[in-house]
C-alpha cells in the first residue's frame, strides 16, 4: 500500500492481478449484474489508487480493506436503483409534458417549481450541493463524496440531514395550501 501510495503503478497492478477476482466475485453477488460489477470492481481500484494513503493496517487487511469497499459500493448501487426505480417506476413511459394550452396546468406547474425552490432555502450551502450532486448526476454516496472529495460519511449525513429538512419544509408549506 505503501508503494501504491507512492503512486507505483506497477504495485497497483499486482494488487489488482491478486484481488480482482474476489472483488468482482463479492460485487456479483451483491448486485446480480456483470456489467455493473465489471464497472464497479474497476471504480474500487480507482479509489485503492486513490485512497492507498488513507489505509491503516491497524483496521485491517489490505484485502478486507479493499473488500468493505467494494460491498459499500455495490450495496450503494442497489441502493441507488432501488430508489430510482421508486421514484419514476414509468421510467420506459415518461410522464407527458404540460401541454401550453392548459393554463391551469401550467400554473400547477410553476407554483410547485415556487414552492420547491422556497423549500431548498432551508439548506446549507454544503447540503444543498451535496444534494444537488447526488440527485442530478445520479450519483451513489462514494461517488458523491469522490466528486466532492469529502469523507463519505460527512456526505451521507449532509444529504440525510439536507433532505429531512426539505420534507420539513415541504410538509408545512403543503399545510399551509
Amino acid at each position: 500500500m505503501q508503494s501504491i501510495a507512492a503512486r507505483d503503478q506497477r504495485a497497483l497492478h499486482a494488487l489488482y492481478e491478486r484481488t480482482h477476482r474476489i472483488v468482482f466475485t463479492l460485487v456479483v453477488r451483491i448486485t446480480n449484474n456483470r456489467e455493473t460489477a465489471e464497472e464497479l470492481t474497476l471504480d474500487v481500484f480507482y479509489d485503492v489508487w486513490r485512497r492507498a494513503s488513507t489505509y491503516d493496517a491497524a483496521g485491517g487487511s489490505v484485502v478486507g480493506w479493499i473488500m468493505n469497499q467494494a460491498r459499500s459500493r455495490a450495496i450503494d448501487r442497489l441502493r441507488f436503483e432501488q430508489r430510482k426505480k421508486r421514484v419514476n417506476p414509468h421510467a420506459d413511459n415518461p410522464l407527458p409534458a404540460t401541454a401550453a394550452s392548459d393554463p391551469h396546468a401550467a400554473f400547477d406547474v410553476r407554483e410547485q417549481g415556487r414552492l420547491l425552490r422556497h423549500a431548498l432555502t432551508v439548506l446549507t450551502p454544503d447540503e444543498r450541493q451535496a444534494i444537488e450532486t447526488a440527485f442530478f448526476s445520479e450519483l451513489t454516496y462514494d461517488e458523491v463524496a469522490a466528486r466532492l472529495n469529502q469523507p463519505i460519511g460527512t456526505v451521507k449525513t449532509r444529504i440525510r440531514s439536507g433532505l429531512g429538512k426539505l420534507r420539513q419544509a415541504l410538509a408545512k408549506t403543503m399545510k399551509g395550501l
